[in-house]
């Protein structure tokens, strides 16, 4: 068997060499008079950081049914591109704006609203439409959900919504988000602010496209394999998967089941690293573990840098420009600290998709044909297949492979015990490295963002960002700018359990130096 499984991850690599310079080829012939981006962001309130809205807001410098107005706006010039906004709340979010104006502007704040209690206070919020927001669609793409309505808020909205923040849009995810594009047949394919013929990544793609393209500042995403960090990535923006338990992932669906929690992070997703972690305190409810409070440092963090994952025979090969940008990163951090940073080659890494399947595999949540089912039975994906083909299903294709695989995983099992194995070798492995005040750098994808439809040739690339959902570790997703294409780079920075405070600190420090989100529209494509 071991040698069936040598000789099947060879074949596999020589095809992939051979077939992915020709796909390539392929999607850049198809797409090459297509390179439209979103347009430039002419008012100069829609690039301002949450904190800073909000204090501007608070001293009334600005007003709060201003600021809506002018991301709803943006909202209205840009989303007939993207299709990242899939329903909004305008009105009432523009009432609500008005009762803080008129409560600032009466001096009548109760400490309910107080700067400490509502940090957030005016500020729009975009949310991720897995997520329950009373009143409106909460359907994660699944045709059979289309007509749902939450009467609720995710514990994170309410969170947020307590501290000020006022939710003003739903965006886009993959059906049930468990893919790597944010396209389903409820609402459609979500298309890169920078480029109209790439992905926005899944399955918080409408979300990362959103506050990417200046329609929002602030939002909220949700992670078992990525689905946070690869939209953040492939948007341009800052992201944050928090330490396991640490945020609540109650109110979204699907609901993580049984083992799955121990995977599934909610996090925020926003433009500046400035305001990664005062959502992180909000949302979390600030516990004692994280020491949220604790100012970090970074000149005492040990640093170590990884430019890929040893050589997986399954996922792509990390492309020449991201690895630049992470030496980039290393040679900033070298100098501007006075640090070392180490270079490492953890060769378990390699079995990254393996160990993240083996976890999901024994996690025994609800099947994902049972969610397709509405948990009313089960899809026969079989069936769904032949009936895509003629174009008669409700699901999309990545919906019903993934249906068609987990059905298969018997023929895994006996794998599983060895992968779940070396999964614990290796948490102790990074655990030892990185002690208590240790953050790698790693690749969070290892291409720039595909074209559309791309990622069904690679489907397994998402393994960079799963490896640390299967280990509960913290990571920040951190932009530096833009590629010879003008698309967004960047990579990750992985923490120790607990250590989300350091993640988020080099994140700032590197957006110091190197710069962060770059506003799509505003460079040319030939530059």
């Amino acid at each position: 068997m071991r040698l069936i499984q040598s000789v099947t991850r060879c074949v596999l690599t020589m095809i992939g060499c051979v077939m992915n310079p020709i796909i390539n080829l392929m999607y850049s012939f198809i797409y090459q008079y297509d390179k439209r981006s979103v347009p430039p962001i002419k008012d100069p309130v829609l690039c301002q950081s949450a904190m800073a809205l909000a204090k501007k807001i608070r001293s009334r410098e600005l007003k709060a049914v201003d600021v809506m107005g002018l991301f709803i706006a943006r909202v209205n010039e840009v989303n007939p591109l993207t299709n990242a906004v899939v329903a909004d709340r305008f009105n009432e979010a523009i009432e609500e704006a008005v009762k803080v104006d008129t409560m600032l502007d009466e001096g009548n704040v109760s400490d309910k609203f107080s700067e400490k209690n509502a940090p957030l206070l005016g500020v729009p919020l975009s949310v991720k439409e897995a997520f329950a927001v009373k009143g409106m669609p909460n359907s994660s793409g699944l045709v059979a959900r289309r007509n749902f309505i939450a009467n609720f808020d995710a514990v994170a909205v309410a969170k947020l919504r307590a501290a000020g923040a006022i939710p003003f849009v739903m965006t886009n995810t993959s059906e049930l988000c468990m893919w790597l594009e944010s396209a389903n047949n409820v609402y459609g394919r979500t298309r890169n602010p920078y480029n109209l013929s790439r992905i926005v990544g899944g399955s918080s793609g409408g979300e990362g496209c959103n506050i990417s393209s200046g329609a929002a500042v602030i939002g909220i995403g949700s992670d078992i394999g990525g689905s946070i960090r690869m939209p953040c990535f492939f948007n341009g923006i800052y992201g944050h998967r928090s330490s396991r338990g640490s945020v609540s992932n109650e109110g979204q669906h699907p609901p993580a089941t049984a083992g799955q929690q121990v995977l599934l992070s909610t996090g925020p997703m926003c433009r500046y690293s400035e305001d990664l972690l005062p959502m992180l305190k909000l949302m979390s409810g600030n516990p004692p573990e994280l020491k949220l409070d604790e100012l970090v440092d970074v000149k005492t963090l040990q640093f170590f840098t990884m430019e890929d994952d040893t050589g997986s025979l399954f996922l792509s090969n990390v492309d020449p420009q991201l690895k630049a940008c992470q030496q980039k990163a290393v040679d900033y951090l070298e100098e501007s600290l006075g640090v070392s940073v180490t270079r490492v080659g953890i060769r378990r890494m390699k079995y990254s998709l393996e160990m993240w399947s083996s976890k999901m595999a024994t996690a025994h949540g609800t099947p994902f044909a049972s969610l397709m089912a509405e948990e009313t039975g089960s899809v026969n994906c079989a069936t769904e297949l032949l009936k895509w083909v003629v174009g008669r299903s409700d699901h999309t294709l990545p919906a019903i492979g993934l249906g068609l695989v987990e059905k298969l995983d018997y023929l895994r099992e006996s794998y599983h015990p060895k992968f779940l194995d070396m999964l614990e070798k290796l948490e102790l492995k990074l655990q030892e490295m990185l002690g208590d005040n240790g953050v790698l750098l790693y690749p969070t994808h290892p291409v720039i963002a595909p074209y559309h439809n791309q990622p069904l040739l690679t489907p397994f690339n998402f393994a960079y960002t799963g490896i640390f959902n299967a280990l509960g570790l913290p990571v920040t997703q951190c932009p530096v700018g833009l590629s010879k294409e003008g698309l967004p780079v960047g990579f990750q920075i992985v923490g120790s359990m607990n250590g989300d405070r350091q993640t988020i600190a080099v994140a700032r420090h590197v957006e110091e130096g190197l710069g962060g989100w770059v506003p799509p529209g505003a460079v040319s494509y030939h530059q």
